[in-house]
């Protein structure tokens, strides 16, 4: 499989890209999908979502306080 950025990658194989997605090759091609749940209930006047590509996470805190995480009700993903 040749992926978006001009990569081969062997039939059965996986990987993540830098986007945090998570990819697989199969002979009927390859299939990617977010590697990471978003949160969607959740406080947003208050509080707001930030995204760390390094863990390929969000962590909802409080805007004025970034130390207070917010509770999350609900995530999809």
């Amino acid at each position: 499989c040749l992926d978006g950025e001009g990569k081969v990658h062997e039939f059965d194989s996986n990987w993540r890209t830098e986007d945090c997605n998570d990819c697989s090759c199969s002979t009927s091609g390859i299939r990617c999908c977010t590697g990471y749940a978003t949160p969607v209930d959740y406080d947003k006047e208050k509080c707001e979502s930030i995204f760390n590509k390094e863990t390929c996470s969000y962590k909802v805190v409080e805007k004025n306080d970034h130390s207070k995480e917010c509770p999350v009700h609900s995530w999809v993903g």
